[in-house]
């Protein structure tokens, strides 16, 4: 895929501004045309790499500050609070929330402060799940450092053989010399894993099946070889919620435990020959269709990206228990999905639905959403149901998406829930929707 453009025209007006400069006076300075900087400021041009290094070369400009929206976690970000239901009847659409943070980004961020201090629709705290969810969106769930040092330690293991497990057990005994031993539930009630320092073991569950038993195994790893760079990313966070933070290193390491397994430049290979076909990455990586699905939502390396792909998992209570949206600019996420048209019965195959949200949703809005009950870890008793969508326009290569029709007229059209949809007419309605702003 293409590199988004970065359009930053209030930040080079800022710096301008700063340097007490003219228009003339500045592209003089960048060996740009008057005009042409002109277009850069009113972003109708992106800023282009060269241009960067001559920000960096003549001002001492850090090109950080060109992404200086990410703290509010982008357009996206602003997307997902101003979904708020209190400004339901203002009509406000993806456009308009893009032209407002590129012409005021501090304005946008100040807005973005003041809603997160004051809280949602219902007034109260953020939830500790959200809070987490956002600091996993800031960025936008790609972890360079985590990737790269995961994809090196798979390299020294040579990660490529059909007994992942067994690699990953060398590594505990060659690198920490520790060993694997299995143990009963009864003797590990409340967890799946246990580092035993005296012992030299890491004690895990009998009851996990062997793809479970990768995965932690994976994350054990991670807490002894990526604890510094996993501290690091946690440290740029901010959290109210308590625990919130731990809850985010969990994550983390689990990032790096899918990273591990499923080495960046090999799984994307493996994903673009088999058309991102699931059951057959989570039998070449020794791993569930659920990890494959979280894996896929990472995959944006700059200069070798996969399809934007995001994630979801709603529990047994028909609520929304996890979400990793990636780069999918999706919306539909931002609550748990409540439209009695979005078919997740939870099957053991994964089902294709092709959907279109309502008109005047921020956001894309024709959607191919693939969902399954999940993988069955242990011995726990869980119904939980995963959900993995895409961009309609992105899945064509996408092998869940072969024989479904992708045009927007032959998608099942749904909204956020019958009490805030606005569709006239729908026959599987159950509460009454807005008055206001109809659509058809």
């Amino acid at each position: 895929m293409s590199e988004p453009s970065v359009y930053a025209g209030a930040a080079l007006r800022r710096l301008r501004r700063r340097e007490g400069l003219t228009q003339a006076g500045m592209a003089q300075r960048l060996s740009i045309s008057s005009s042409y900087l002109n277009l850069l400021e009113r972003n109708q041009r992106p800023v282009t790499a060269r241009v960067v290094l001559e920000l960096v070369d003549q001002f001492d400009f850090d090109p950080r500050s060109l992404q200086e929206n990410s703290a509010i976690g982008g357009i996206d970000g602003l997307v997902r609070r101003l979904g708020d239901a209190r400004f339901e009847d203002l009509g406000i659409d993806r456009a308009e929330v893009t032209e407002f943070l590129a012409a005021a980004p501090q304005a946008a961020a100040a807005f973005a402060r003041l809603f997160d201090e004051r809280g949602g629709a219902s007034l109260q705290e953020t939830s500790f799940e959200e809070e987490v969810w956002r600091a996993t969106e800031r960025w936008r769930n790609h972890f360079a450092d985590l990737d790269e040092a995961a994809e090196k330690i798979a390299e020294e293991m040579r990660l490529t053989r059909a007994d992942i497990g067994a690699a990953l057990t060398d590594r505990l005994r060659e690198r920490h010399d520790l060993a694997i031993r299995y143990l009963p539930r009864a003797v590990l009630p409340e967890t799946d894993r246990r580092l035993d320092l005296h012992a030299r073991q890491v004690q895990l569950s009998e009851m996990l099946s062997p793809q479970a038993r990768n995965l932690e195994i994976a994350r054990q790893i991670a807490v002894l070889e990526a604890r510094e760079t996993i501290a690091s990313i946690a440290d740029g966070a901010t959290f109210e919620q308590p625990g919130a933070r731990d809850a985010f290193v969990a994550y983390l390491r689990s990032y790096f435990a899918r990273a591990l397994i499923m080495p960046y430049s090999r799984f994307l290979r493996a994903c673009e020959s088999t058309g991102y076909d699931m059951p057959v990455l989570a039998r070449r990586f020794g791993t569930d269709m659920g990890e494959v699905a979280r894996r896929l939502t990472t995959l944006q390396r700059t200069n070798q990206r996969g399809l934007p792909f995001f994630f979801g998992r709603i529990d047994r209570s028909y609520q929304l228990a996890e979400r990793l949206l990636g780069a999918s600019d999706a919306g539909l996420l931002d609550r748990r999905p409540a439209c009695p048209l979005l078919r997740l019965d939870g099957s053991a195959q994964w089902r294709v639905q092709p959907v279109v949200m309502e008109d005047g949703g921020l956001g894309p809005s024709h959607w191919l959403i693939a969902h399954a009950s999940a993988s069955v870890l242990a011995d726990e008793d869980r119904h939980d149901v995963v959900i993995l969508g895409i961009e309609a326009r992105f899945a064509e290569s996408f092998a869940l998406a072969r024989g479904v029709s992708l045009r927007a007229q032959d998608a099942t059209p749904i909204g956020m829930g019958c009490r805030s949809c606005r569709r006239k007419g729908c026959p599987a309605r159950t509460l009454r929707g807005p008055a206001q702003n109809t659509v058809e």
